[in-house]
């Protein structure tokens, strides 16, 4: 995909202007989160050339089942094709573009254009296309491919002509996150939670804790996030010692873009202690599903998994957490929320969705008030960015990679 251009000079200094009225260590300026033309280069330069993790193999179990991501204008099919291969490709048909699969997931035996009826191997390539005369030739309009990678069996998908370089942080996470066994789980709920706010509010949301203690009571009774760390040293080191006797990897993980030269993207993951008496993320600290992969026990802990910023998990001992704040228009955000459990686990036998799913669904709900009210503090035009806190820390992350993409539009236009 060929990066953005600037039309005419004065967008190109209206970017670097707003570039410029930023602060370090601060939240961002108001036209960051209102303005369409960031809302599109947000697009072009920062989804579009980065990996998004969009679902888990237990989604396309069978030859022909795939499912549609989407997110701003774009939409992308993902599909387990008859060669038993899983394959991404644009959901746009190569005649006028029209949009092909319109159904969210499903099974096909091929994919047919519903305007004129273009007709495409689930390989993407051109089957059927009805009177195009003698010199059509069909090899030059199958279906654009997306670039794919699984990793423990979570499906990451990337529009970039040439892809963040992804393997370096995934040799590095695998270890890790290996007794858990992600390849061995199935999605046993997931929930579209409608954010009426720019996505960056929503992921700056997500990538810190200052907030949690005030907004959200249920969350902070059992995870000790909430608090600095150095008042929760002697919970981590008890968490330690459990982890390493139930089999879990005490070892961090913090890879950051702008500093390592051989990774493009950032990777974390971090095991914390939920306070006593809590076995994983549930209303009464109970169990609510089977011990996932390879785990001896529960450890009181839960980790927090980064594969690039826009890909975040939570892993407990006996279910895992996948999030998305996908934008869907210029203040209009998906947060989605998706809840995974082992593959043999029974629903009704071994878990109910009102227990695995309370604290999360509790804790969206409050997260969807918390930024609708941010969003309509940030379209004053009095609003004026504040410091951000020492607890913020991941916001101040996040800025640095959003900033050395954007800038990078300023560079090629």
């Amino acid at each position: 995909m060929s990066p953005l251009k600037f039309t005419d000079q004065r967008s190109k200094e209206a970017l670097e202007n707003l570039l410029g009225d930023y602060t370090t260590g601060h939240a961002l300026p108001r036209n960051f989160y209102t303005s369409a033309a960031v809302y599109e280069i947000d697009i072009k330069q920062y989804w579009n050339k980065s990996w998004i993790w969009v679902g888990h193999i237990s989604q396309l179990a069978q030859i022909g089942d795939y499912m549609v991501f989407e997110y701003g204008p774009e939409s992308v099919i993902i599909v387990r094709d008859k060669q038993d291969r899983i394959l991404a490709f644009q959901n746009i048909c190569r005649h006028r573009g029209s949009r092909i699969c319109l159904k969210k997931s499903g099974s096909a035996r091929v994919f047919s254009c519903p305007y004129h009826a273009w007709t495409y191997e689930l390989n993407g390539k051109l089957r059927a296309a009805r009177e195009m005369g003698s010199n059509f030739n069909p090899e030059n309009y199958h279906l654009l491919g997306v670039h794919l990678r699984v990793f423990e069996g979570l499906i990451f998908i990337c529009s970039a002509e040439n892809p963040p370089a992804i393997e370096l942080g995934l040799s590095k996470l695998q270890p890790l996150v290996a007794p858990f066994q992600l390849a061995k789980m199935k999605i046993a709920h997931s929930k579209v939670y409608p954010v009426p706010a720019n996505w960056k509010l929503a992921l700056e949301n997500y990538m810190e804790c200052y907030h949690c203690a005030p907004a959200h009571t249920e969350y902070s009774r059992s995870h000790s996030l909430k608090d600095p760390a150095i008042l929760t040293e002697d919970l981590r080191n008890v968490l330690k010692v459990k982890s390493q006797q139930v089999g879990i990897p005490t070892l961090e993980l913090q890879i950051n873009r702008l500093t390592d030269e051989m990774s493009d993207m950032d990777f974390y993951y971090s095991r914390y202690p939920l306070y006593p008496g809590y076995l994983t993320g549930s209303k009464t600290g109970a169990a609510v599903a089977p011990l996932l992969g390879r785990l001896g026990d529960y450890d009181g802990g839960t980790t927090d998994i980064q594969i690039g910023v826009l890909n975040n998990f939570l892993a407990y001992s006996d279910h895992v957490i996948g999030y998305r704040f996908v934008p869907v228009a210029q203040q209009e955000t998906r947060l989605e929320v998706v809840w995974m459990v082992h593959e043999n686990a029974e629903l009704g036998r071994d878990y109910t969705l009102k227990d695995l799913t309370w604290l999360w669904d509790v804790t969206s709900k409050d997260d969807e008030r918390i930024i609708r009210l941010n969003q309509k503090g940030v379209n004053s035009h009095h609003y004026l960015p504040g410091p951000l806190s020492q607890m913020e820390w991941g916001i101040r992350a996040f800025h640095e990679v959003y900033f050395s993409q954007i800038k990078s539009s300023l560079l090629s236009g």
